[in-house]
């Protein structure tokens, strides 16, 4: 496909082709290219085409048909999609069919947008390698042995794949960044809040988000522009205005202020350090001014997350009980019976490893030596980010401490792959938006990202810097 959101919208409003054309090509090659990845959970034709279609009439009427007219779209399978599938790629909500929209998916549509399909990821968000899927593994199409990241890495997957423009995930502790890094491509996780929730299948609420995929910092800026903004429907969304993202892509980043944590960069090591090094070098050819801060509650974050995050996939996941529109044990004869074997049954093992933490650190006795002193981390983490913010414009550090790695490789050790969120898991604490962008390859041509991270609301700053990287390296 190899289009852009700015190629599709001059080629229809041109009428060198249809966006009924583009859907049907689009869903073709996912259809054939799927097989390879694993990454499409279901291909939706008919919402497609008709989506399409509306574009196509708008066109003929002479109305403006959206900022992403036409551009197929691919979906993270935690976004409630009406009268389409939405499984978390859990057997627990294998047959679920979701009554209403997510609020991103009603104005991704109604912007123009053409959703294609939605995408494997890790059972209930919570992964970082997309192996929890209760549907099979998601493979990096970089490089078919190994993952692409989680627990978005379908999403990240089917736009390294090219099998849809651009495509949403959700990011908890860093399921943008991290399968962005590993597949080559953009993500966004955009300032809690700025985009609402409302239809995002809840993980842990107080660090949830959705965000964009996409090849280039422009098709990001203009899904996010479309997706953001105050929804009655979220309390938690932000009453803050969007601005124009794209109008600021100028490419002129010279005296930006950029910092370097120093406790990102010293676990840094092997190529990832050195690509990331010569990212920061290319910044500051770039004509930005580059300096070493300290942000000195990062040891704590990754302790501090998993134990936040646990607590409140417990209390979010309590729902799925066999008693209403979740999957239901046939083998259950009493009451107890339908609670026990639904949820042992309909839940994999990390969605359990994490119920059982997060249950325990809410427990009696054990709420404030865990939960309450995470909370106080987190308040710590925040703190670090706002004093460096007074004197930087962005922070910039890797996104994982290494490439993609083998599948299955880090399976048998829970620790070990949690600790590949380590960079990614701080920024989400704090709420600010953050980014993955390509900075080079491995010798053996795996991508490395390198993560950029902005105070509350600044994602036009973000993106500025992200741009000016991006075509430098170009």
């Amino acid at each position: 496909m190899s289009r852009t959101v700015t190629s599709i919208r001059e080629g229809l409003l041109k009428k060198e082709f249809s966006a009924v054309e583009i859907a049907r090509e689009a869903l073709a090659f996912a259809e054939r290219e799927n097989p390879k990845t694993n990454a499409y959970l279901m291909l939706s034709p008919e919402r497609a085409l008709e989506a399409a279609a509306r574009v196509d009439a708008k066109i003929a009427a002479g109305e403006d048909p959206g900022r992403l007219a036409g551009t197929p779209v691919a979906v993270k399978d935690v976004i409630l999609t009406k009268g389409l599938r939405t499984t978390c790629a859990s057997k627990m909500l294998e047959k679920f069919v979701p009554p209403y929209d997510a609020t991103a998916i009603e104005r991704l549509e109604a912007a123009g947008g053409v959703i294609i399909g939605k995408t494997n990821c890790d059972e209930f968000a919570m992964g970082s390698s997309n192996e929890n899927s209760a549907f099979g593994a998601v493979r990096n199409p970089v490089a078919l042995d190994r993952v692409p990241g989680g627990s978005s890495g379908g999403s990240a997957a089917v736009v390294a794949q090219d099998t849809a423009v651009v495509s949403l995930g959700s990011d908890t502790g860093g399921s943008i960044r991290q399968p962005a890094s590993f597949c080559g491509v953009v993500g966004v996780t955009p300032t809690y809040g700025r985009v609402s929730r409302y239809g995002l299948v809840a993980f842990a609420s107080s660090l949830d988000h959705i965000g964009p995929f996409a090849r280039n910092v422009r098709d990001a800026a203009t899904l996010l522009e479309a997706i953001a903004g105050r929804d009655p429907m979220d309390s938690t969304s932000a009453d803050a205005p969007v601005p124009d993202y794209a109008a600021g892509l100028t490419g002129d980043v010279r005296g930006m202020k950029i910092g370097v944590p120093s406790e990102y960069m010293k676990h840094a090591t092997g190529e990832t350090a050195d690509l990331v090094g010569k990212g920061i070098e290319r910044l500051k050819q770039l004509g930005c001014e580059v300096s070493e801060i300290s942000l000195p509650a990062t040891d704590y974050a990754v302790a501090a997350y998993y134990v936040i995050c646990t607590a409140e996939a417990s209390s979010n996941l309590a729902r799925y009980d066999g008693v209403r529109y979740s999957y239901r044990s046939p083998d259950a004869k009493t009451l107890n019976d339908m609670y026990t074997l639904s949820r042992g049954e309909g839940f994999g093992a990390e969605v359990k490893r994490r119920i059982m933490l997060g249950t325990y650190v809410l427990s009696h006795g054990y709420y404030d030596a865990y939960y309450l002193k995470a909370q106080k981390v987190r308040a710590l983490i925040t703190r670090d980010f706002t004093r460096a913010f007074a004197g930087v414009d962005a922070i910039v550090a890797p996104v994982s401490p290494f490439p993609a790695f083998k599948i299955g490789e880090k399976m048998s050790d829970p620790m070990e792959m949690y600790l590949s969120d380590i960079y990614t898991i701080t920024g989400s604490l704090a709420g600010i938006p953050c980014m993955s962008v390509p900075c080079g390859n491995t010798q053996d041509g795996l991508p490395v990202g390198m993560q950029i991270l902005c105070n509350h609301f600044e994602e036009q700053k973000m993106f500025r810097l992200a741009d000016a990287f991006e075509r430098a390296g170009s």
